[in-house]
């Protein structure tokens, strides 16, 4: 099992404190056993008499608390027996409860409850919660492995061979369970796919043209990372002979984004300093569930993924990214935290003076003297003009604080 070291250290200062711990995330992508492992360090380092409830909403067995009141009697008598002594409520997967964030939150007014939720939809546990708790209450977001975390579950080195696992399989958790074998895993991905759907897209916001909605999904996996529009989808489907309006496709890409399964990222004019409004790119939550249920090719999309991979690891950094551009060239990412900024831009291969050129002339053309990287899969240091470039299996290893 790997330590999710990183969240447990942010999550370290709010325990026993009077807010939520609410921790979110893509189906599967290991909620559940963070919870164990925070459950773990309350008990063995920070109170050792701690009295622990932990409720798994998502299991079939516990359907009776999904309905209103129910888990709020029996949490109420649990910490009626145990006044003088804290108790750790932990409830996974606690948006399918009927009115689940009145119960959460008439918990946490007790004084001897220390309150920790997950959940799988980004709206229910920002948004609605917001509304309840009035700012009791601090977020963490989970996200599938690292490639750190990645080589720790798999056992594995560095190496060439380790990469290309990772861009293929991703890194949801339980595949280091079928040992990245090819035929289970993409039989899991698949699966879990079609659950995120099912479960966080279809069933919460009742769509009813499910074809349209993974007709819609699909076209983006493929293209994630490029730059489109929702007529552009619009027009896809057309030629497929499926009619739709792009407000139907935005409503739809929002609700793939509220379940974690696509990211969208904002274009910037880094001249004018504003968000540009035409076209706009989208990135696939993990590339393993992307790769599972598309056409993919690791040799033809190599682009693609190591962009995916590379905006992820920004993301998991606490990088607030945005895609830059000044006149004609593009910055693949822009990536600010506090009052620091890095900008990075991604290739495969350079094995020419053009391509090299192509790749730095873009930040070159940054009118400003924050960091600026290039990451690739070339082992030699093509570092100039204050441009550092770094291979990218290493820069995903670093620490950035």
């Amino acid at each position: 099992m790997v330590l999710r070291k990183k969240i447990i250290e942010e999550v370290r200062p709010f325990i026993g404190t009077d807010v939520v711990k609410v921790i979110t995330g893509i189906r599967r992508c290991g909620k559940s056993v963070l919870m164990s492992q925070i459950r773990d360090v309350i008990v063995s380092e920070i109170d050792k008499k701690a009295s622990v409830f932990y409720l798994d909403l998502d299991d079939e067995a516990n359907a009776r608390y999904l309905k209103a009141g129910v888990l709020f009697k029996e949490l109420t008598s649990i910490l009626d027996k145990c006044p003088n002594r804290k108790t750790y409520v932990f409830l996974d997967e606690v948006h399918d409860m009927e009115g689940w964030e009145k119960t959460v939150n008439s918990i946490r007014k007790r004084k001897n409850a220390d309150v920790y939720i997950t959940g799988s939809n980004s709206k229910l546990l920002s948004g609605e919660l917001a509304t309840y708790l009035t700012g009791r209450y601090v977020e963490f977001s989970l996200t599938p492995f690292s490639y750190q975390e990645f080589l720790e579950a798999s056992g594995s080195s560095n190496t060439d061979e380790a990469f290309r696992r990772y861009l293929e399989f991703g890194g949801m958790p339980f595949l280091s369970e079928l040992g990245y074998r090819a035929n289970p895993s993409i039989r899991y991905l698949r699966d879990v796919y079609g659950a995120i759907l099912l479960k966080d897209v279809v069933r919460r916001k009742a769509i009813r043209d499910v074809d349209l909605l993974e007709r819609i999904v699909r076209f983006v996996m493929t293209e994630t990372g490029h730059v489109f529009s929702a007529r552009r989808i619009v027009d896809f489907l057309k030629n497929e002979q499926c009619v739709t309006a792009p407000s139907t496709v935005l409503n739809y890409l929002k609700a793939c984004e509220e379940a974690f399964l696509l990211r969208k990222v904002e274009r910037e004019d880094l001249i004018g300093k504003r968000v540009l409004s035409v076209d706009e790119k989208y990135y696939a939550a993990d590339t393993g569930l992307r790769n599972a249920n598309v056409a993919a090719s690791l040799q033809r999309d190599i682009d693609q993924l190591l962009e995916t991979v590379v905006f992820a690891e920004m993301v998991r950094r606490g990088y607030n990214v945005t895609i830059g551009r000044v006149k004609e060239k593009e910055v693949d990412f822009v990536c600010e935290k506090g009052n620091g900024r890095l900008y990075v831009q991604v290739a495969y291969l350079m094995p020419t003076a053009e391509t090299r050129n192509r790749e730095f002339s873009a930040l070159m053309s940054v009118p400003d003297q924050y960091e600026k990287v290039v990451l690739s899969m070339d082992r030699f240091d093509f570092s100039s003009s204050g441009i550092k470039h770094r291979y990218l299996p290493d820069f995903l290893l670093e620490s950035r604080e």
